[in-house]
C-alpha cells in the first residue's frame, strides 16, 4: 500500500527542520542531531532543557555569549592563537552548539564523553598575551568567565524570545543546573543564581578589553553568510538581536550599535516570529 503524500503543511515543516539540522550538523563528517534522552544529565522537565532546547534563543544567545567572551584577553588569545576561526567560524559555532545539546539532553554517556573531550583539548591550549602574561585554557577562573557569559546570554535570549519566560525562581534553577556543566569542565566558584550571576558580570568588567583583534573576530561572528540565500535576512536578524541583547557597556566596548528605536520592534518581532516558526516546525520531530 502506497504511503499518503505529505501535505503542504508537513512538507513545509520537514523542509524547515532539514535546513536547521543541516546548519547545525556537519553532514560531510557524518554528524547527526543529538537525540534527546530520558537518561540525560538533566530531566526533560528541567529549566535547562526548556532554555537550551529553543533554536532561535540559543542562536541569538550564542552570538551574544561569544561577543562577551572575547572581551577577555585570554579568551581572545585562545581563539586567535589556537583556532582556525577565519576559515571555519561555522565549524566552531557548530561544535559549541553540539556540546550544549549533548550535555543538556543527550544520553548521559554522550554528555560525559563530550565533557572529557573538551577538558582534554583545554589541557593542551595556552600561550602568552600581548602584555607578556601567560594564559591557559584550563584556568578555572577563565573557564568561569566563559560559563558565566554563556549562562547569562542564553537565559537573556530565552527571556526575550522563548515562549514562556522564566520566573525569578526558575531563573535560579536554570543557573544552578547549568553551573554543574561548568564545574564539570573545571570552572571555579560559579554563581548559581540570578543575583550572583549579575554580580559576577559586574566584577569581571575591569579585566575586559577590546582592541582591533577583538573587533575582527566579532565581525567574523556577526557577518556569517548562510549558504542558502533565503536565510540571509534571518541571519541578519539573529546577529542584530544578539548585539541588542548585549549589556550597554559591552556593546560600547565593541563599538557596536544597538538597533535604532524605530527598528527595535522590527528586530524583536522578526526574531520572535522566527522562533515561533521553528517551534512549530520542530513540534513532534
Amino acid at each position: 500500500m502506497n504511503a499518503r503524500p505529505l501535505s503542504i503543511r508537513d512538507q513545509t515543516k520537514s523542509s524547515i527542520v532539514r535546513q536547521v539540522r543541516t546548519l547545525f550538523n556537519d553532514q560531510a563528517r557524518g554528524e547527526k542531531p543529538v537525540t534527546r534522552s530520558d537518561d540525560a544529565l538533566f530531566p526533560p522537565d528541567s529549566m535547562i532543557w526548556r532554555v537550551h532546547g529553543d533554536v532561535v534563543s540559543m542562536m541569538v544567545g550564542g552570538v551574544t555569549a561569544l561577543l562577551l567572551q572575547m572581551l577577555h584577553p585570554a579568551v581572545l588569545a585562545g581563539v586567535w592563537d589556537h583556532s582556525n576561526f577565519r576559515t571555519d567560524m561555522l565549524g566552531r559555532l557548530r561544535r559549541t552548539a553540539r556540546f550544549i545539546a549533548a550535555t543538556t539532553y543527550g544520553e548521559r554517556t554522550e554528555a560525559e564523553a563530550a565533557i572529557a573531550r573538551v577538558r582534554a583539548v583545554h589541557a593542551h591550549i595556552g600561550g602568552t598575551l600581548l602584555d607578556g602574561t601567560s594564559y591557559r585554557a584550563d584556568d578555572p577562573t577563565l573557564l568561569a568567565w566563559v560559563h558565566i557569559s554563556e549562562a547569562w546570554s542564553f537565559l537573556a535570549a530565552w527571556q526575550h524570545y522563548g515562549d514562556r519566560p522564566l520566573t525569578p525562581a526558575q531563573e535560579d534553577l536554570y543557573y544552578a543546573q547549568f553551573a554543574t556543566i561548568g564545574a564539570a569542565l573545571g570552572a571555579d566558584a560559579l554563581p548559581r543564581n540570578r543575583a550572583s550571576t549579575h554580580q559576577a558580570l559586574r566584577t569581571m568588567q575591569p579585566a575586559l578589553v577590546a582592541d582591533g583583534r577583538t573587533r575582527e573576530v566579532a565581525q567574523l561572528v556577526l557577518d556569517q553568510t548562510p549558504s542558502n540565500p533565503l536565510a540571509i535576512p534571518l541571519q541578519r536578524i539573529v546577529a542584530q538581536a544578539a548585539v541588542d541583547l548585549l549589556p550597554n557597556w559591552a556593546r560600547r566596548m565593541h563599538g557596536l550599535k544597538a538597533s535604532p528605536i524605530f527598528m527595535k520592534p522590527v528586530v524583536r518581532s522578526g526574531a520572535r516570529q522566527m522562533a515561533k516558526t521553528l517551534r512549530w516546525a520542530f513540534d513532534g520531530s
